[in-house]
């Protein structure tokens, strides 16, 4: 006897009204679609449950590789059987068995097909009677046992689970709309991409990129960047917008100390008109509350009045220790250290503004005309699609759109 299925419990998803069958059946789709690689692998739905068919696969590849799909909060490895008192037996003596380092156990049985002939009050010291027959060492504890054991019996069969692990949690991506992200090569961008993504929404990114003044290697850092993100989805889009230009103008036409504060201005602007043709319904940052000059509350202030779509900044409040720890748990800390600078790290002024004024940066900005300019960089951006199936970077020519 093994482990034939790997549970999938919902978490928020649960709580969802008429709506609910929307996100259980993106997240099937997304569990399908992160285990393309297990060919044997069945992902199937039940009422209120959806477990994975492992057919001969390797149960702890497929359990690592449903961990990282948002919208499941726990998952459990499980013998499926007949709804029959020998065979649950054996089951559960089986999943015990497992835990080589477990002292005490408890039995919870739940009888949701109410022909089964024995109620689950008193299938409870059946089973729990027979793993004490059998196996030394162990005894009841129903209070806080080293394991529970898990029995459901439903009208398919009865399933047996002995230990839970934690899911991703959130909801499934796709659930919740589409964002464009700006992403950089630094710590933080790449975190509030993951962050975005947790809640259900999709991700599209746009990238500034200044040759020559940044480099090759610094673009491929945010490509390896948003491959680890496409781990948690299905693929990311990248929008790779030349941006020297723009800078160079903003450096030797307006005054240094606002420099910053428009050149983001410039950036919100792009992303928004990105976000319009790719039908994108928010901009997600990465900035976090007073962490440097051009996140404070005003330059906050004085950046969103260039759009009317909604900003999502994941990291408002979140000190880098915070941010850092998230990085390394997601795999992008390395690459995010890479000693390669973008283009916010370029033309930075001696004195940037910390406090600008709203009204006094629209005023300087109107001093020069950045319409053609903007257009240039849309019509000249490379487009790169990272797919985390094939894992393969394509990329697409969107010249002949303008």
């Amino acid at each position: 006897m093994q482990f034939s299925h790997i549970l999938i419990r919902f978490g928020e998803m649960a709580l969802k009204g008429k709506n609910r069958k929307h996100f259980e059946r993106q997240l099937l789709e997304n569990v399908q679609y992160r285990l393309h690689g297990f060919k044997k692998a069945v992902v199937k739905k039940t009422r209120g449950r959806m477990y994975v068919l492992l057919n001969g696969e390797d149960p702890h590849q497929v359990m690592e590789a449903c961990q990282q799909v948002f919208g499941i909060y726990s998952l459990s490895f499980a013998i499926h059987i007949e709804n029959d008192v020998e065979q649950l037996k054996e089951a559960v003596l089986h999943a015990i068995s497992e835990d080589t380092e477990a002292k005490t156990f408890k039995i919870s049985a739940k009888r949701a097909d109410k022909s089964f002939p024995v109620p689950s009050d008193e299938l409870n010291p059946i089973l729990g009677g027979h793993i004490l027959r059998h196996l030394d060492g162990v005894r009841v504890d129903v209070h806080d046992p080293d394991v529970e054991l898990k029995v459901e019996i439903r009208h398919e069969g009865s399933y047996v689970t002995s230990k839970d692990y934690r899911g991703a949690g959130g909801l499934p991506i796709g659930s919740t709309g589409k964002s464009m992200i700006m992403l950089s090569g630094g710590i933080d961008s790449p975190v509030a991409g993951y962050l975005t993504m947790k809640r259900g929404v999709e991700i599209e990114a746009v990238h500034f990129h200044s040759p020559p003044y940044t480099s090759e290697r610094a673009k491929q850092k945010v490509l390896d960047l948003a491959e680890k993100l496409s781990v948690y989805g299905k693929r990311v889009k990248i929008h790779i917008v030349p941006f020297t230009e723009i800078q160079q103008k903003i450096y030797k036409e307006l005054p240094d100390s606002y420099g910053m504060t428009i050149m983001r201005r410039m950036m919100m602007r792009i992303t928004e008109r990105i976000a319009k043709e790719e039908g994108a319904l928010a901009i997600t940052t990465g900035e976090s509350l007073g962490q440097v000059a051009s996140q404070t509350m005003e330059s906050m202030n004085a950046i969103n009045e260039v759009t009317n779509y909604p900003v999502i900044r994941p990291l408002v409040t979140m000190d880098k220790l915070e941010i850092i720890d998230i990085a390394k748990k997601i795999n992008t800390y390395d690459i995010s250290i890479r000693p390669y600078e973008d283009c916010c790290t370029i033309f930075v002024p001696k004195e940037p503004k910390t406090k600008p004024d709203r009204n006094k940066t629209i005023s300087i900005e109107q001093t020069a005309d950045f319409s053609e300019d903007i257009t240039k960089a849309l019509h000249s951006r490379e487009v790169v699609h990272i797919d985390s199936k094939k894992s393969a970077k394509q990329k697409e020519d969107f010249s002949d759109l303008f």
